[in-house]
């Protein structure tokens, strides 16, 4: 008898297997353009290409766009490419080589390749003629000025190098603090910047090495984001509080106030010109600000509980709504004549639409909204281009980005024939939009992946992204990390598991009380209600095997994934968490002095209770850990303490140490490696 069942599990695993189609390795062909870019005439575009590991930078020309690659990267090395940017001549593009722009210590090097010698962070020009690249200085965070030189900060100081071939760096000015910010005016003789001094963070204008830095309107807050008007007489600037506060109770949620300034720079003095509401929504948080023109500052914010645009009349202060309607936007663009502000947005007429992204404009002269993009696949990131034609990224659930050029009305495809030919385009599934509703009534969205046909009652796995302000869509991400996910969760439906991705609480798209809800990760982790709602809802799924769900995540999702598995190792019977954190007690710092919050402890036991090592005795399920070395996100001391406690608990685990890689997998090897291995542990336990 137990000959006969280990012979049928044998050969339902082996029917499985051979109902594959591709593999991993053939999903992780995807291409993925980023960096997307226009010169200031709008008839030059560029952008980077990521292909299997290599990046390199490609270039297009009006008016047939004919893509040209610019750069020779021929290796999986981890090198990614950031900050393109054309000079304002046209003649040439700057970029940065090297680091890692996803997370902390950005500019710091990467070695995924475990190099005897480090690779270097490097600004990189590109002569668009002569189509040759080479490297300026080792450098990160650059501003072109209008003159042609490169400004870059590298040690908490502003430096400068001309463009010009054999040129030394020459350190700006010297300042105390850290500069952190750089704006050059108009004519490109003054730069604005902002410089950190503790607890205080303010705005001066360099001007020559003979003159005195000018500060503007200098006091003992922190003011961030200056932009120079037009003709360069005015600076506006965002102010927010400085210092250290009271100790207010932790757990309650306060409002962060901040105001928009504006500054005569003859003399220093500022105005302000708006402030936001004392709400919640009205909170301060990093946002898009720009000075289009004499008359409007354009600026982004949540007061009316969705991220939406607004223009603030300089004369009569008041403020006009340019994108009204229960949707977010983001990717926000200003065109380089400043009449139009393009963006991407989770609108169109149906609820599908809540799960994609579409570019809208809006013409600033007659606050005109329109939308430039719809139906059911993904746009984001665009670009404004001569006579009001515009340029952006573009996936569909099958094919993956794309640079789409649109002109009259017509659309262009770039570089379809860099989709490899067995990438399994026609292969893919088409995710559905579902919904369901956690324990306090909250509505939470996901997307259904499922392969027809098959068994009857196949195995679940339950996907939770990281960030957590991000939202899963019903396509290709736009962005890099889950464009692998989303490859991950197609192969996985191949495999013949049924795949939820869960948009839980505290991600974006769904409004201000979704994603900043109370009582969410430290403060008592409430977004796991949706996690194990969504692993009840795939469970009661007439063709999901209930007894057979799993769960995966990275980063924020592999802490949730490790409180599904901690606590609810009933429902979710075998999880891969994916560089998560595990222990939140330490977001307090200890207390110093006198004055401590009044829930001081109920804080730190609340932290407690929301990790997942507080529940360590009821984590039953099998687990896989992964985590690289060099993770600037989440510290790996996250993973290996967590696998100590295992240790001493004698409790099984399974684990995977990356030496050398980051958060985001630079390495594409390394990428395709964590997928195969997360989809071959979830099979072991859920299939064979």
């Amino acid at each position: 008898m137990k000959i006969r069942l280990l012979c049928l599990l044998f050969l339902s695993s082996y029917t499985l297997a051979l109902s594959q189609s591709f593999t991993m390795e053939q999903m992780g062909k995807f291409t993925f353009p980023s960096e997307l870019t226009a010169d200031q005439s709008g008839t030059q575009l560029a952008w980077a290409m990521y292909e299997q590991g290599k990046r390199n930078v490609y270039y297009a020309k009006a008016p047939d766009f004919t893509p040209v690659r610019l750069t020779a990267f021929d290796k999986d090395d981890g090198q990614e490419i950031s900050s393109l940017t054309f000079t304002q001549d046209g003649k040439h593009l700057v970029f940065v080589r090297g680091g890692d722009h996803g997370g902390g210590n950005a500019s710091s090097t990467v070695n995924a390749e475990n190099l005897p010698q480090l690779p270097k962070v490097e600004i990189w020009k590109i002569d668009i003629q002569s189509q040759k690249a080479n490297p300026i200085v080792e450098g990160d965070d650059f501003k072109l000025s209008p003159t042609g030189e490169i400004h870059y900060l590298k040690g908490g100081q502003a430096w400068k190098i001309s463009l010009t071939h054999g040129a030394k760096a020459k350190q700006v000015f010297q300042i105390k603090g850290n500069v952190n910010s750089m704006e050059f005016s108009p004519d490109g003789k003054n730069l604005a910047f902002t410089v950190s001094r503790g607890g205080h963070q303010l705005l001066g204008i360099y001007r020559d090495a003979a003159t005195p830095i000018q500060f503007i309107a200098p006091s003992f807050h922190r003011y961030s984001q200056p932009k120079w008007s037009p003709d360069g007489s005015k600076i506006a600037f965002i102010k927010t509080l400085g210092g250290e506060g009271a100790a207010f109770p932790l757990l309650e949620p306060r409002h962060s106030p901040w105001e928009i300034l504006h500054a005569d720079v003859a003399t220093g003095e500022a105005e302000m010109l708006w402030k936001a509401p004392e709400t919640l929504r009205g909170s301060y948080r990093y946002f898009f600000f720009s000075y289009p023109n004499e008359k409007e500052l354009v600026f982004e914010s949540y007061h009316d509980g969705w991220q939406h645009l607004y223009s603030l009349d300089l004369q009569s202060k008041k403020e006009t709504l340019l994108t009204p309607g229960d949707y977010m936007v983001e990717q926000i663009k200003l065109s380089p004549n400043g009449q139009r502000v393009l963006f991407s947005a989770n609108h169109g007429p149906n609820e599908a639409d809540k799960d994609r992204r579409h570019i809208g404009s809006v013409d600033l002269a007659s606050k005109k909204l329109t939308w430039e993009t719809q139906g059911e696949g993904i746009e984001a990131y665009p670009v404004a281009l001569a006579d009001g034609n515009l340029a952006y990224f573009s996936a569909t659930t099958q094919r993956p980005h794309l640079v789409t050029v649109k002109k009259a009305g017509q659309t262009q495809l770039l570089q379809e024939n860099l989709i490899p030919s067995d990438f399994p385009l026609a292969k893919l599934v088409t995710p559905k939009q579902v919904k369901f509703t956690a324990p306090d009534g909250t509505t939470v969205y996901g997307q259904l992946f499922e392969k027809e046909g098959g068994p009857s009652q196949k195995p679940g796995v339950v996907f939770v992204h990281g960030g957590p302000q991000r939202q899963m869509l019903l396509g290709w991400s736009y962005m890099d990390y889950y464009s692998n996910t989303y490859a991950l969760n197609q192969y996985l439906a191949e495999m013949g598991f049924v795949v939820l991705s869960v948009n839980f609480r505290l991600g974006i798209g769904y409004g201000y009380e979704f994603h900043r809800p109370a009582f969410g990760y430290y403060q008592g982790a409430v977004e796991y209600q949706d996690i194990k709602a969504g692993g009840e809802f795939l469970a009661d799924l007439p063709q999901v095997n209930g007894e057979k769900i799993g769960i995966y995540g990275g980063s924020y999702g592999g802490y949730l994934t490790a409180l599904a598995l901690a606590r609810d190792s009933d429902l979710f019977k075998v999880g891969v968490d994916i560089h998560g954190v595990h222990d939140l007690d330490g977001r307090y710092d200890l207390p110093e002095g006198y004055e401590v919050a009044p829930d001081y402890e109920k804080a730190l036991e609340t932290a407690w209770t929301s990790s997942p090592i507080a529940d360590l005795d009821t984590w039953k399920s099998p687990v896989l850990f992964i985590h690289s070395d060099d993770d600037r996100n989440v510290n790996i001391s996250q993973t290996t303490d967590l696998i100590r406690r295992f240790e001493e608990l004698k409790k099984p685990y399974e684990s995977i140490l990356i030496p050398g890689d980051t958060h985001h997998w630079m390495k594409w090897e390394n990428m395709i490696r964590v997928s195969k291995e997360t989809a071959t542990f979830l099979q072991k336990h859920l299939m064979n």
